[in-house]
């Protein structure tokens, strides 16, 4: 395949599968809305469905042991989230406001994946152990989101901490109410989200088989194709979701939106797969993982300080990634290269 014909391919298949994914958004969301999900769990089920390209692209890497362009590809996206969904979002908004108990609540478990993946990449820990963790993790966060307003009150838990949960939940879901407000769908929408997702998966492989080409044969190293290219290629589709609810005073949803993105991330497009098909690789990926962690606590950190990110702190956190790259372009190319 000629350079001209894989860039061709390259770009076609990006735009076909970031297109495709922004169908399956909307039609999982109608389909969850008939299944009478709250709004937390939507917000879960249209992060998931986001993150498909990266995940899809992360895998393909990863089956063909590319651990570099793999682990690349899910830790640069989860940077990049950041940078877009948290921080692009408080300059267009003006500044989000956030209620402290969702900050706590979603900055959790976001850190605690954050914390799990570093290990995982630096093999501190095996990736089933980190699997089985972030399980134990995820599991309440997602239980806890999934249980019906009137059934909080009855959730097992001592009744200080069933309190404080029931109203971290419910403050979530009133920011998230003005971003995610589907129409019931039916078995239509069911079978365009099947649709849209076989076409998503087909394209996201292809795109990054013509990028990991384009690489090798121009020499670009593999963190740089995953980490950086691919990495804010496939993300773009949050960005633009990003800019969208900010534009229209619904910021709020994005800080719920971009955690659940990267802990999805994580799980689907890293952990599982180095379970299944391989071991993730260190290499140039180690510094993303550093860069993913680092700049996770200084989010949650900035959010409690300021109840939520300003427009000094949304273009700190833009700031934060554009050294990140150029940091991580910096180390992976040779000198005099």
């Amino acid at each position: 395949m000629s350079s001209p014909w894989a860039v061709a391919v390259f770009v076609a298949a990006a735009a076909l599968s970031l297109g495709a994914s922004a169908v399956l958004v909307v039609r999982l969301e109608r389909v969850g809305a008939r299944l009478g999900l709250s709004e937390a769990l939507l917000g879960l089920v249209a992060a998931l469905a986001a993150d498909t390209p990266e995940v899809t692209s992360a895998v393909t890497a990863l089956a063909h042991g590319q651990h570099d362009i793999g682990t690349g590809v899910i830790l640069g996206s989860n940077v990049f989230n950041l940078a877009a969904l948290i921080g692009l979002g408080a300059v267009v908004a003006g500044g989000i406001k956030l209620h402290r108990r969702v900050v706590i609540f979603e900055g959790t478990v976001a850190l605690s994946i954050a914390a799990l993946a570093i290990a995982a990449v630096t093999g501190l820990i095996t990736p089933a152990a980190a699997l089985v963790l972030a399980l134990a993790v995820l599991a309440p966060y997602v239980y806890v989101s999934a249980v019906h307003p009137s059934g909080r009150s009855a959730l097992p838990l001592p009744p200080r901490l069933r309190s404080w949960l029931a109203g971290a939940v419910a403050e979530e879901e009133q920011e998230l109410s003005g971003a995610i407000h589907p129409a019931q769908g039916g078995s239509r929408d069911a079978a365009m989200a099947v649709v849209a997702l076989a076409v998503v998966v087909a394209a996201s492989a292809v795109m990054e088989r013509s990028a990991s080409v384009l690489g090798a044969r121009w020499a670009v190293p593999g963190v740089i194709t995953g980490g950086i290219v691919l990495a804010a290629v496939t993300s773009m589709p949050n960005a633009v979701a990003a800019v969208y609810l900010a534009r229209r005073g619904r910021a709020s949803a994005t800080l719920s939106e971009a955690f659940n993105s990267n802990t999805l991330n994580v799980l689907a497009g890293l952990l599982i797969p180095a379970v299944i098909i391989a071991s993730p690789g260190l290499g140039g990926a180690l510094r993303v993982a550093v860069w993913y962690g680092v700049l996770t606590v200084a989010t949650i950190a900035l959010a409690l300080a300021g109840r939520g990110i300003n427009c000094r702190s949304g273009a700190l956190i833009i700031a934060a990634y554009l050294v990140f790259a150029i940091t991580v372009i910096a180390k992976a190319i040779p000198p005099g290269a």
